[in-house]
């Protein structure tokens, strides 16, 4: 029931629970009432609608696309992320921003300086001391918006590694980084917390323990076709206040709906992926619409390569044995045709991997040990039955290496093998060459740009009907559906139409 109240009363109780003293928000007595005076009601001036995550979502995506050139599954990432540091309390992990490009002038900095108007407890900065760096994630809890990270690894000794240990650290609730505190003979040391969002803009790469963490927004510099509005902060900050309000109201409200969320996670991603990605699931199932579909289809785009840019030589050296046995469609493959095939690629590391020398016979060996692999003494052709290994002749066996000593390891450290792709052609000779079949011979970098343009999802496959509209369905599926073909302007656009 609506009660009848006097707007100069609720004007004077708002300023007395909000500390406003009365010369600030003085307590006006309007003149007596006629009776031709409307009676305001409190139920028409206090209570405010619940913010529509939808639409928030979408002028969110729409306002940070005016400034800066980013692929759809870029921009679905920062705008959740976005969302997400204002409900950071209802999340156990944080994941990083990880804002890179190849050259300098390609918006690294015009993002972060977007990013800053709308997330919470923005600190936007370049370069400051260790103990700064520290002692403010710790007492304040900001968004770091850290700018040039490259020039920052490069600095002091001090600064890089308290740095690093920042991040290193602070992806995780809890996460600690200590530091001497006092001086003399009462020195002493203290924990600090680093647990708070990052976005870390720089050219090249980040320390591989800070890149797991990440998600990675691969820029480009701008070509003349890609337009964009001129930043001006004055012109565009009351904008940003009005929707930056909007974004405070929805985390308000929604918080403790996030809190013990547990959203479905493809398998595409490995488990640090999932972890980094997992908050930003929530916030995209909670608002629903198209953003759950399209937030694990940016996951799964976004981290496509992230098994190519591995720097461990041994899990490269995986991937490009498991591509050359899917290749030769074969069980069995000798060290000098593994060998050969390895050095063929100029642009892979084993033609210098020892100095400038190509990988050698004995240094496969040290580098696949560690895995439990080990060459054998393998027939050419199809094992003679009942014929042990080892007993052979020298004209038609081979030091080399079966697949299945390799199957285990492929599924530990390279996740799902792409649909078709390992196909044994058991009646072809093992040093019988043969085409690839499917995308087995993609990058990683092509897969991760092949996912962002199909726009394709987990378990999700695409069925063309008859008067050529695409249909979406949910149904069983490999576990790698980034083979399906589904036309990007098939895809619904993100609005909150959609879900209408």
């Amino acid at each position: 029931m609506s009660v009848p109240f006097d707007p100069d009363d609720v004007a004077r109780a708002y300023g007395e629970a909000h500390l406003i003293p009365p010369t600030v928000a003085p307590a006006r007595r309007a003149a007596p009432q006629s009776p031709e005076r409307t009676v305001t009601t409190v139920d028409e001036v206090v209570p405010r609608e619940p913010e529509d995550g939808l639409a928030l979502l979408d002028d969110l995506r729409t306002f940070v696309s005016r400034f800066v050139v980013l692929s759809t599954s870029q921009l679905v990432a920062d705008v959740l992320w976005i969302l997400h540091t204002h409900v950071l309390d209802s999340a156990d992990v944080t994941p990083y921003l990880h804002i890179t490009s190849a050259e300098k002038r390609s918006g690294k900095t015009r993002l972060l300086e977007v990013l800053g108007l709308f997330v919470a407890r923005p600190w936007l900065t370049g370069r400051v001391t260790a103990a700064v760096l520290v002692r403010k994630v710790d007492a304040e809890q900001p968004t770091l918006l850290l700018d040039e990270s490259d020039a920052a690894f490069k600095s002091g000794e001090e600064y890089s590694e308290a740095l690093r240990g920042l991040l290193n650290t602070g992806h995780r609730r809890g996460g600690m980084s200590s530091l001497c505190v006092g001086q003399g003979a009462k020195i002493t040391y203290k924990d600090f917390s680093t647990f708070c969002p990052k976005a870390i803009a720089g050219i090249g790469k980040l320390p591989d323990t800070v890149t797991d963490r990440s998600i990675e927004i691969k820029l480009k510099r701008r070509s003349p076709a890609e337009d964009v509005e001129r930043f001006r902060l004055r012109k565009v900050k009351p904008e940003a206040d009005a929707l930056k309000e909007r974004i405070v109201h929805w985390a308000g409200a929604n918080l403790e709906a996030l809190q013990g969320s547990e959203p479905r996670l493809p398998d595409e991603l490995n488990d640090r992926a999932q972890d980094a990605w997992e908050a930003l699931f929530a916030i995209a199932d909670l608002v629903g619409g198209d953003w759950p579909r399209a937030a694990r289809m940016s996951s799964i785009a976004l981290t496509g390569g992230n098994a190519e840019t591995d720097d461990s030589l041994g899990v490269r050296l995986l991937e490009d044995i498991r591509r050359e046995f899917n290749r030769r469609r074969t069980d069995r493959i000798t060290t000098a045709e593994l060998i050969e095939a390895l050095v063929s690629d100029d642009e892979a590391p084993w033609t210098d991997v020892r100095k400038g020398k190509p990988i050698t016979a004995a240094g496969l060996g040290r580098l696949l040990r560690p895995f439990g692999i080990s060459s054998r003494t393998i027939w050419l052709r199809n094992d003679p039955d009942g014929e042990p290994d080892g007993i052979r002749s020298k004209d038609k066996t081979r030091k080399g290496y079966h697949r299945k000593l390799f199957e285990d390891a492929w599924g530990r450290y390279l996740g799902p093998e792409p649909s078709g792709a390992s196909g044994v052609n058991e009646n072809a000779p093992s040093n019988e060459l043969s085409e690839p079949s499917g995308d087995a011979h993609l990058t990683g970098a092509e897969s991760s740009e092949k996912a962002d343009k199909h726009g394709l999802l987990t378990a999700l496959t695409a069925e063309r009907r008859n008067n050529g509209d695409t249909r979406v369905s949910e149904e069983a599926a490999d576990s790698l559906t980034l083979r399906a073909t589904l036309d990007a302007e098939s895809l619904p656009t993100l609005t909150s139409e959609t879900a209408k």
